[in-house]
């Protein structure tokens, strides 16, 4: 195993100690990039590593728009977008729209100036999961995020990977508040899996009983 591949181990394992002392070592490291494209800060953001995410920030690193919105670091994403407008449709190395970015992490600070900017609301990540920005704050239980996304022209019926739907990722992650807001705009109460899965299934195969019997109660 190179030094880049215990870095990012590190930063998965959430290992502080170990990635402190990595950067120590070999400062570069900071700004090296896993096979997938994604830079330390991103993985650090992908992998819930908060602490690390904040670490390599303090060293100084100069965030591309992607890790900004990811980050939640909205003075930098305001440089970039103010200097290029263009930027604010633009995606990550790894094929996510930077709105979707700072939508699934919560940053609705980010996503609204982004969408001040231009952004498309209903773009589509370009890796073959086909996540929004609503599918994103959904699928991470943000509340808010995902009104402010719906009440600003979201799909709530966008269908990605096998047939899934905000409303199915909903119930899958036993949001229930999030999934009478989607249904309140207009989300199918019917939708399914390619595999022919409902919203109620998910509910109960996961043990989300609020969520199942909400679903009833709407008549699935």
């Amino acid at each position: 195993m190179n030094k880049t591949q215990e870095f990012f181990q590190a930063i998965q394992a959430g290992d502080v100690p170990t990635v402190k002392s990595l950067l120590d070592a070999e400062p570069s490291l900071a700004s090296a990039q896993n096979d997938g494209k994604q830079s330390a800060v991103l993985f650090a953001v992908y992998n819930g590593r908060k602490e690390i995410r904040d670490l390599l920030i303090a060293r100084g690193l100069q965030l591309a728009l992607h890790e900004a919105a990811a980050a939640g670091q909205l003075d930098r994403v305001r440089e970039l977008v103010d200097a290029d407008a263009s930027l604010a449709k633009s995606s990550s190395p790894d094929g996510f729209p930077v709105l979707a970015l700072a939508a699934v992490f919560g940053h609705q600070d980010v996503a609204e100036y982004l969408f001040a900017k231009g952004a498309e609301v209903n773009a589509a990540a370009t890796n073959g999961s086909g996540y929004t920005a609503l599918t994103g704050a959904v699928a991470s239980g943000h509340k808010s995020m995902a009104a402010w996304l719906m009440a600003h022209g979201a799909d709530v019926n966008h269908r990605y990977g096998p047939g899934f739907s905000p409303l199915l990722t909903a119930a899958a992650n036993g949001h229930r508040e999030i999934a009478e807001m989607l249904l309140a705009h207009g989300a199918d109460l019917h939708a399914q899996t390619s595999d022919g899965k409902n919203a109620l299934s998910f509910a109960t195969e996961r043990g989300h009983t609020a969520v199942a019997d909400f679903l009833r109660a709407r008549g699935l």
